[in-house]
């Protein structure tokens, strides 16, 4: 019960400072229809983290890591992903040019949300892969690999499908590629970057504290089922259909 209350407080906890942030952010952004449009998802995913919040508890490193990519997106959001100043607070505060010293000629906060994307949001994709699915072994660090991937893919799309819908300046301004027409690949490659990483950091801390981690990574990848299914397991159905 202690424990439980302590994951609920801790929930409590970064949704009010989250709300906070949310606030904050949502005064004056530079342009308030891209800010409104950067939010639905945030709402639809605000409205089904609280939701199934008794139903699946996440733990508190999940929910640290949702919260740090939820702030970083507001930011965007805030300045429009092309126009986060973050240069400019370098400059002012460090007398230091992170776009010079690397010779960038555009604004690269959407490739680091990218790709902190995939490697904050790897570990809880696996959370919800390992408790429902009961993944384990290989899988259970190659599928939420793999899910993160597909779900950067398909935000690619909405952007996509956003910017067809609303066109204009705001289409320019939602989809935020700067003139590159690789940027969808782009970013897509940092996010499976970022994932990766992540699951090599869980590989790698599984690996010296569980103790039949190679015993459940070989037994993962041993052939559970001899037969071939296909046209053979339609061929068992269907005879098991006749024999009732």
């Amino acid at each position: 019960m202690g424990l439980a209350m302590t994951h609920k407080r801790y929930f409590l906890i970064l949704s009010f400072v989250f709300l906070l942030v949310f606030l904050i952010l949502a005064i004056s952004p530079y342009d308030r229809s891209d800010w409104a449009l950067e939010n639905v998802l945030v709402l639809a995913f605000v409205i089904i983290m609280a939701a199934s919040y008794k139903s699946f508890t996440f733990s508190r490193i999940s929910y640290s890591l949702i919260f740090i990519f939820m702030c970083l997106h507001e930011i965007g959001a805030h300045y429009t992903y092309a126009r986060v100043p973050y240069d400019s607070f370098l400059m002012t505060h460090f007398n230091f040019s992170l776009n010079e010293m690397m010779g960038w000629d555009r604004n690269h906060f959407d490739r680091l949300v990218h790709f902190l994307y995939g490697l904050l949001m790897a570990y809880p994709f696996r959370e919800i892969y390992c408790r429902i699915a009961y993944g384990k072994g290989f899988w259970g660090y190659f599928l939420p690999l793999l899910f993160t991937i597909a779900a950067s893919m398909t935000f690619e799309l909405f952007e996509w499908a956003a910017a067809e819908v609303f066109g204009g300046d705001l289409g320019v301004a939602y989809l935020g590629t700067q003139g590159d027409v690789w940027d969808a690949q782009k970013d897509m490659a940092l996010a499976s970057l970022g994932a990766f990483i992540a699951m090599l950091i869980v590989i790698a801390i599984n690996m010296r504290l569980q103790k039949d981690f190679s015993k459940e990574w070989r037994a993962s990848l041993r052939i559970k089922r001899k037969k071939p299914m296909g046209e053979d397991e339609i061929a068992r159905l269907l005879d098991e259909q006749d024999k009732k």
